[in-house]
């Protein structure tokens, strides 16, 4: 017996825990299961012609928002180069309407609603001993719903409950072969305490947790080998400060150098013992992901969610200040109460936090949530197709939305990629706020049909260049110079930037601090906005570990 788990994720880099829990769940029964993961920029053929190849004898798809389009596409194919082959699908989002997707999707034949790890053994177990054919045969299969084999009736197991015990399944990962350039993600808890009303994990209000010993040994396990990046996948990894302040200390003592740790975590929730332990990582050790969602009070009691925007403001800053933790914080447009106004102070708030991304996001309005259900309330309408995104609500028109969409490109392409931070520092201090800023850059590029084209890193310059020549004509020459430094920040250029100031009248100068300080590094200078002409030295063997920048000193005079 073949049974192929395939995942189809959203980038090569991505790994899907789901299909390796499932496996390592199967015990002695995971001999008869296979791995097969691919990504959505694949096109559908080749991973048919793989699949093809493979000759499962039960398929079985893992599914979310960013791949169920792809994986019915897929499913519909492989029932016909595969007639005789089952097809199961499972995953939270094909979790709420099982039913539905089983009537509209002829080539299934099954769903594994909720948790699955207990599910699927039950399911393996039915076909190894040959059983699907017989009467009843997935009625002991809990939360399956599937065609019954002999009248194609749609039939529904006993409700899967979200119970297992967190310390009784097993770790996901035997070895790492192949997996050696991919994100591994590592699940300590499951639930969450909140009730955000946007989340599907607010739908199971507790939180279950893997023995604290037990997850020490399984971090060790991706320390030893040297991993590069180890994502946590719970919702509110500090929900329980002490558990958290344990393995967080654990990490530090055990740091191998290499590995980074990747958490989300509630802001406000980190006491003055969690800042001193989180102050003294290495860099690079550990990145923290942050949802602010909004700084709206009142749209914050809408989706009922209880934040501490002062102790969040505080700790964020507290963090920022040991410059060895990257922090990505994230903001949600589309929510009730948040009108365009609204949404650009929570954005200029939270941007004064200087994070080290900041994603501006749209509420996706996911089946089986309580905003899914109030909908109609807040007047939200959102597309049928995944992921479901805000088209507009009662407080912001589709406009409005396109617009948040144009200025969340240009936060994505020169702030977040940390390449524009010299040219932005100045950049931000000419406008009313960094909204009013990102705004203004989003008009220029719909103007200028900036929008939806490849350009290239060297054309982001330019263009950023071009937009300041029309608003500060008369600041050209020191907005070069500031492009200039950005770009060899972060390389060192085979060939001289058109953008860049003339420095031939420098040269003898520029080679012979070049001879003292190493040709593997590049000397630059500066002549606008300083007292006395200045020499900047960019050291490429002294990266800074958060944002790759090259290590940057001053041969004279200064930076203004």
């Amino acid at each position: 017996m073949r049974i192929l788990l395939t995942a189809i994720n959203a980038k090569y880099i991505h790994s899907n825990p789901a299909v390796y829990s499932l496996k390592a769940a199967a015990g002695e029964l995971s001999c008869f299961v296979e791995l097969a993961e691919f990504t959505i920029n694949q096109r559908t053929g080749e991973i048919l012609a793989e699949i093809y190849r493979r000759k499962p004898e039960v398929l079985l798809f893992s599914c979310y928002i960013w791949n169920i389009e792809y994986v019915k596409e897929l499913a519909a194919e492989c029932k016909k180069v595969l007639p005789g082959v089952p097809i199961w699908l499972g995953g939270p989002e094909v979790s709420y309407d099982a039913r539905k997707t089983l009537e509209e999707n002829q080539s299934l034949t099954g769903i594994l609603t909720g948790e699955g790890e207990e599910s699927f053994c039950r399911l393996i177990d039915c076909y190894v001993k040959g059983e699907p054919e017989a009467p009843g045969a997935f009625a002991g299969v809990l939360g399956a719903v599937y065609r019954c084999p002999r009248t194609g009736e749609i039939l529904e197991g006993p409700l899967a409950e979200s119970c297992l015990d967190m310390s009784g399944l097993p770790f996901p990962y035997k070895n790492l072969e192949g997996m050696e350039h991919r994100i591994l993600y590592y699940e300590s808890s499951r639930g969450c305490p909140f009730s955000c009303s946007y989340c599907l994990s607010s739908i199971e209000k507790s939180v279950r947790f893997r023995d604290l010993e037990l997850v020490k040994r399984e971090l060790r396990f991706f320390l030893d080998r040297k991993v590069p990046q180890v994502k946590f996948v719970d919702r509110t990894f500090n929900c329980r400060p002490k558990r958290a302040r344990a393995l967080w200390q654990f990490l530090l003592e055990q740091d191998n150098k290499v590995t980074n740790f990747h958490f989300e975590i509630g802001a406000d929730l980190l006491e003055k013992e969690d800042l001193a332990l989180l102050g003294q990582m290495r860099p690079g050790l550990v990145q923290l992901e942050i949802g602010v969602q909004s700084t709206n009070p009142r749209t914050l009691e809408a989706i009922r969610r209880k934040t501490d925007w002062e102790k969040l403001r505080f700790n964020v800053e507290q963090i920022r200040k040991g410059a060895n933790i990257h922090q990505h914080l994230d903001l949600i447009a589309g929510l009730p109460y948040e009108d365009y106004g609204s949404f650009a102070r929570s954005f200029d708030q939270v941007f004064a936090l200087a994070p080290d991304q900041l994603q501006l996001g749209f509420l996706k309005v996911l089946k089986g949530t309580a905003i899914y259900r109030e909908a109609e309330t807040y007047g939200i309408v959102w597309k049928d197709k995944p992921p479901y995104e805000v088209l507009y609500t009662a407080w912001l028109s589709f406009a409005e939305i396109l617009q948040l969409k144009a200025i969340e490109e240009m936060v994505e392409i020169y702030y977040n990629s940390h390449q524009f931070r010299y040219t932005l520092g100045r950049l931000l201090e000419a406008f009313s706020s960094p909204f009013c800023f990102f705004e203004a850059l989003a008009s220029y590029y719909e103007k200028t049909g900036g929008f939806g084209r490849n350009f290239s890193r060297l054309q982001r310059y330019e263009i950023l260049l071009d937009f300041i020549r029309e608003r500060f004509p008369e600041e050209e020459g020191a907005y070069r110079e500031l492009l200039t430094v950005d770009l060899y920040l972060r390389e060192r250029c085979k060939s001289r930037p058109a953008f860049a100031p003339d420095t031939r009248a420098y040269g003898e100068k520029l080679r012979e601090i070049l001879r003292l300080v190493g040709k593997q590094n590049h000397v630059e200078v500066l002549t606008e906005n300083t007292e006395d002409t200045a020499y900047l030295v960019f050291d490429y063997g002294r990266r800074n570990p958060l944002t790759g920048d090259a290590g940057l000193s001053l041969w004279k005079g200064h930076l203004s």
